[in-house]
């Protein structure tokens, strides 16, 4: 069974007395392990695609399933109770709150779940020595440079070890030579992990980092590359990862 399967999704709303279909009739599937970017012009329902997955949007008709679960069916409150579990989101801006340190950032998601204080300090603590940045633990964002708010967004993705970690434009906001480090180091997340990453990008060469590369026009699939890969390494969560951090050689 795939990880995701989109079945058929079209997605409408009113725009005055318009109606805007950023999405129509759109199928596909995505494997667990797989790192996957969808590409396309503004407008192309890419970022509408993305938030229908991660369940921050509805279908206005088909299905999405995630695990064999049918999101689309799930109750706003329910919908909200599986994201937390199962999705971690990375922004283009950061999205990180100034009056919180970088710990306490990347601790958000594990306060939405049952967790122990030490379980979630212990879960903190490999995330943020995986983006490398255990010794800005105590910083606040403004103390920060850009690169290293994103490296601290990706922690607070991973962290609680979702199904599935989704990035709209992660490198937007990033000059060249960060871009390509935060490219190298969500490359490892996938890889060394075993996460499943689904990434909107207008950057081609952005997009090149990822195993499959999906295209998107005026809302239907135009285009869906995968590149020959090995088998991805299973999933791990936090608690079990050992190794050094993932920025090594990044």
């Amino acid at each position: 069974m795939s990880l995701v399967e989109v079945k058929e999704v079209t997605k409408q709303f009113a725009s005055g007395s318009e109606v805007i279909t950023p999405l129509k009739e759109v199928s596909l599937n995505i494997q667990r392990g797989d790192f996957v970017s969808l590409m396309g012009a503004s407008g192309s329902g890419k970022s509408t695609l993305l938030n229908l997955i991660a369940g921050i949007d509805r279908v206005t008709s088909g299905q999405i399933l995630v695990e064999g679960t049918d999101i689309t069916k799930l109750s706003r409150g329910k919908l909200a109770d599986w994201r937390a579990a199962h999705v971690g989101y990375i922004f283009q801006t950061h999205n990180l709150i100034p009056v919180l340190t970088a710990y306490e950032n990347v601790e958000m998601p594990l306060l939405l779940l049952k967790m122990s204080a030490s379980e979630r300090r212990k879960r903190i603590g490999i995330a943020l020595e995986a983006v490398g940045l255990s010794d800005r633990a105590s910083h606040y964002p403004r103390q920060l440079s850009g690169g290293q708010e994103q490296r601290i967004g990706i922690a607070r993705a991973i962290v609680a070890s979702p199904t599935l970690v989704v990035a709209d434009e992660p490198t937007g906001n990033l000059d060249e030579e960060t871009t390509e480090n935060i490219l190298k180091l969500l490359g490892r997340v996938n890889t060394e992990l075993g996460m499943t990453l689904l990434m909107v990008t207008h950057d081609i060469e952005a997009a090149e980092i990822a195993k499959r590369q999906i295209r998107l026009e005026r809302g239907k699939l135009v285009e869906d590359q995968q590149k020959q890969n090995p088998v991805p390494a299973p999933h791990s969560t936090l608690s079990e990862v050992q190794t050094s951090s993932l920025t090594e050689n990044v």
